[in-house]
C-alpha cells in the first residue's frame, strides 16, 4: 500500500448484524455514516479496505480465552439470542464484531506503520460498553481498547483515548483501571445529567 492520508476501514459483514427491528443500535446507524462520507468531498480521497477478521491471540490480550468461548458457543445458526437484557447475536454477530475489532486493530497498525496519517473505522457492533469477560450494552469486544493494547504492544508509550455517547463508557474505563498506559476522556450524556470523565492509570477525576 502507498502512502496515504486517510484510512476508511469497513466491511459489509457489519450490517448483517441485527437485534430486531426496534432496536436502537440498528444497520441503519452504519448506512447513515456510510452516505454521509460517501457525498463529502474528501471520499475521492480516502482509501478503502475491508476490515480483516481479528486474530484470535490479539483478541485475548482484552478478553479473556473463557469470554471468547462462550459466545462462539452462544452464537446461534439461526434467530435471535440474547447476550444480556441490552444486546443479543443473529447467525452474523460474532462475524460482524470480529470484523469491527479486527478494524480498529488493522487501522492502528497501518497508522503506526506509516501507510496512513489517520484512519476511521465505520464498523458495528460498537465496543466501548465491553468489559474484559462480560459483553453489555450492545458490545461485543471492546473494539478500542484493543487498538489500545496493539499500539501499546508495538512500543507507543502512551496512547489517549477520547470517547463521546450518550452513556459512559465502562468497558474502556475498566480496561484503563488494569494499570495500561494510556489516558481517557468520557463525554457523556446520561440520564439528563452531563458529564465529562478524565481516566488515567491512576486516578479518576469526574
Amino acid at each position: 500500500m502507498d502512502e496515504i492520508s486517510s484510512l476508511l476501514v469497513s466491511h459489509s459483514d457489519c450490517l448483517l448484524h441485527d437485534m430486531g427491528d426496534m432496536h436502537p443500535e440498528s444497520p441503519a446507524r452504519l448506512n447513515a455514516i456510510q452516505r454521509r462520507i460517501e457525498s463529502s468531498d474528501y471520499y475521492s480521497q480516502l482509501n478503502i479496505c475491508e476490515a480483516p477478521l481479528i486474530n484470535l491471540e490479539i483478541l485475548s490480550k482484552v478478553h479473556p480465552k473463557h469470554h471468547i468461548e462462550a459466545l462462539l458457543e452462544l452464537s446461534p445458526d439461526e434467530g435471535l439470542v440474547s447476550v444480556e437484557a441490552d444486546t443479543c447475536m443473529n447467525p452474523h454477530s460474532l462475524d460482524a464484531a470480529m470484523r469491527a475489532a479486527g478494524a480498529a486493530v488493522y487501522a492502528t497498525e497501518q497508522v503506526l506503520a506509516g501507510k496512513a496519517n489517520n484512519a476511521f473505522c465505520a464498523v458495528r457492533p460498537p465496543g466501548h460498553h465491553a468489559e474484559s469477560a462480560l459483553s453489555m450494552g450492545f458490545c461485543l469486544f471492546n473494539n478500542v481498547a484493543l487498538a489500545a493494547e496493539r499500539a501499546l504492544a508495538s512500543g507507543v508509550a502512551r496512547v489517549a483515548i477520547i470517547d463521546f455517547d450518550v452513556h459512559h463508557g465502562n468497558g474502556t474505563v475498566g480496561y484503563l483501571k488494569i494499570g495500561r498506559k494510556c489516558w481517557c476522556v468520557l463525554v457523556f450524556n446520561f440520564l439528563f445529567i452531563r458529564g465529562v470523565l478524565i481516566v488515567s492509570r491512576r486516578k479518576i477525576f469526574v
